[in-house]
């Protein structure tokens, strides 16, 4: 009865899902850091903190600031190459009619040799990619030159799992509509993310075992 409540704790853990390692920029969110507001004094209706000049530009620019992207990335390659060498090559010879030699069995023997050699490679490769979704980042560093550091996360629960849409990179704030959108085509460095978790996924992944004998053997 004592073993079975010490492997309970690692049966609990083995059943519950964690999110998949990922490579965006880290943090994925940030709460956006206080900033200084004109002083005054507020009213029934208005609000020094949350006080926003008439004619300013809504455009995400601070920390905490959330931008939508338009993920449409489509990615075509295709590669052809092909090899062919060929070598040929003959030999003849021969023996003349011999006077005066006790082997007369080699007069007027020929000898030949054909020698061919052949060969061709061809390859192919092509390979298509299509992704698009929508997600919305928070803005998590302001870089010196004014351009801005985005991450962020979607997260769907599903039946058999979980699945996973992450995105970051930097972006110009002159590519930023008045909606606070921008392309992902527009982004730089962007890491682009679609990972999901379950028994689907696990199923569909080689174990620990097998990989290290993949590793090892030389065959």
């Amino acid at each position: 009865m004592k073993k079975l409540l010490y492997l309970l704790p690692l049966l609990v853990s083995a059943c519950v899902t964690t999110a998949p390692p990922t490579a965006v920029h880290q943090p994925m969110t940030i709460r956006p850091e206080p900033r200084m507001t004109a002083q005054g004094s507020s009213g029934s209706i208005y609000s020094v903190a949350n006080a926003r000049p008439l004619f300013e530009d809504r455009r995400a620019r601070f920390i905490g600031d959330i931008i939508t992207i338009n993920i449409i990335e489509k990615v075509q390659a295709s590669k052809k190459s092909g090899t062919t060498a060929e070598r040929s090559q003959t030999l003849d010879a021969g023996v003349p009619t011999l006077v005066g030699t006790p082997f007369k069995g080699v007069s007027n023997l020929s000898v030949s040799a054909n020698d061919t050699n052949k060969f061709s490679g061809k390859g192919e490769n092509s390979s298509t990619a299509d992704f698009t979704s929508t997600i919305t980042t928070t803005v998590i560093e302001v870089l010196p030159n004014g351009n801005l550091l985005v991450s962020g996360e979607k997260q769907i629960g599903l039946k058999e799992g979980e699945e996973f849409v992450r995105f970051s990179g930097v972006v110009n704030p002159n590519t930023i509509t008045t909606a606070n959108t921008v392309q992902s085509t527009q982004v730089a460095d962007a890491r682009i993310e679609y990972k999901a978790n379950g028994f689907i996924d696990e199923a569909q992944s080689m174990g620990w075992l097998g990989r290290f004998f993949l590793t090892v053997l030389p065959f």
